[in-house]
């Protein structure tokens, strides 16, 4: 007899999403090979051979004003997963991140369909908005957990979740430098500082020109420092380059566009806006000063608002700053220039800590765990509905 063809249906609503949905899609394909994916996505997805129907550059909407804008958007890719649901119904619906969404369409999967769903990337319900979790409790079949410290939140809930690992530790594995190894990055006699100012147009507009002063007071100190300012979002570009032409310190830069990899490959020390390039960071063992900044209203709701003791995901892991953390106002030039000279001295040692955060990590392989897991979900509701069915007819 022969294997029916699945169908599973992927709905990632960010560019992060997209990047590990892509990594599910491939792990899918191999073992379930003539698998059928559709899903909202991008180009990472659709590269992998996913069937995307509604492309995520018109969903990522950031801060409170732009998804007010983009609320009829957003509303007509829910009639549109709706409709794809009533008209070719998948085997497993697989949510990535994206809460807000997400949450509201497995919810209406769960009244209206007898679909198995699963969380990947699930929502940060260790920093703020802990209420989800019931929502999740209800509407969800399996977690795949990508934090170590996310096991005991979800266990306390009894939400059936399982600990795939991390899926950056599949994007650098651990073929990287052994720690006594020459940097050879030194050899140039430069001090490289990579800042990695975020995202988000408000994260840039607010942390960019607060790195370039601290970099002038490095300079001070360490006359041969270069800094390599990411431009990892094409759309943030012209604005970082605007930034940078206008800085009394703008000899001192070079602007790298692309993946961030390409300025650990090269930098001694990042100062990096809080956020997952940060963990990237770790996993490569470079050591990293986050600093963080939003208005004084945000900033105060903000700490009404999350319960986390740490915004860095490195130090959430091992459960200690292993990078030092600057928010609001120690997020100045002064400060982040005493931190980084305080730091230099030692960077051998900020290495052996971030090893922890690998270690911690675990293995390779979390997009394969989580396709076996989809997979297994998807046998788990026929095996059920086929013992329905036949009880049905003895009885």
């Amino acid at each position: 007899m022969t294997e029916p063809t699945r169908h599973i249906m992927i709905l990632a609503g960010e560019p992060s999403g997209d990047f590990h949905g892509g990594a599910l899609v491939e792990a899918l394909k191999q073992l379930c090979p003539g698998v059928r994916i559709t899903g909202i996505g991008g180009k990472t997805m659709a590269g992998q051979g996913a069937d995307i129907f509604f492309p995520i550059d018109k969903l990522s909407a950031m801060g409170l004003v732009q998804v007010i804008r983009q609320l009829g958007t957003i509303k007509q890719a829910f009639s549109l997963v709706k409709r794809r649901l009533k008209t070719a119904p998948p085997d497993a619906v697989v949510l990535i991140d994206y809460p807000g969404f997400n949450l509201k369409i497995a919810d209406f999967i769960k009244q209206h369909y007898d679909i198995p769903i699963c969380y990947y990337i699930a929502p940060k319900v260790w920093a703020w908005n802990a209420k989800r979790l019931d929502t999740i409790a209800k509407v969800t079949d399996h977690v795949a957990l990508i934090f170590p410290f996310e096991i005991p939140i979800y266990k306390a809930k009894k939400i059936r979740s399982t600990y795939v690992g991390n899926p950056l530790v599949d994007e650098y594995p651990q073929s990287l430098p052994l720690l006594g190894k020459t940097n050879e990055k030194k050899r140039s006699g430069d001090l490289v500082i990579g800042l990695l100012p975020g995202s988000r147009s408000a994260e840039i507009d607010n942390l960019l020109s607060v790195m370039l002063d601290a970099a002038g007071m490095i300079a001070k100190k360490y006359p041969h420092l270069r800094c390599l300012v990411s431009s990892g979002i094409s759309q943030h570009e012209e604005r970082i380059k605007q930034i940078v032409s206008v800085h009394p310190n703008n000899d001192l830069c070079q602007i790298v566009t692309g993946r961030p990899k390409q300025i650990f490959d090269r930098a001694d020390l990042l100062i990096a806006a809080s956020g997952t390039v940060t963990l990237e960071a770790a996993l490569n063992l470079l050591p990293t000063v986050i600093i963080y900044k939003m208005s004084g209203v945000a900033y105060r709701l903000a700490r009404l608002l999350v319960k986390a003791k740490y915004i860095g995901l490195a130090n959430l892991i091992v459960g200690s700053q292993v990078m030092p953390e600057l928010i609001q106002d120690n997020a100045n030039a002064q400060t982040i220039c005493e931190t980084v000279l305080s730091m230099l001295p030692e960077l051998k040692t900020h290495q052996q800590q971030l090893y922890q955060v690998r270690r911690r990590l675990g293995l390779p392989g979390a997009p394969k765990r989580t396709a076996g897991i989809i997979l297994n979900l998807i046998h788990e509701y026929e095996t059920q509905k086929s013992c329905l069915t036949n009880s049905g007819k003895n009885g």
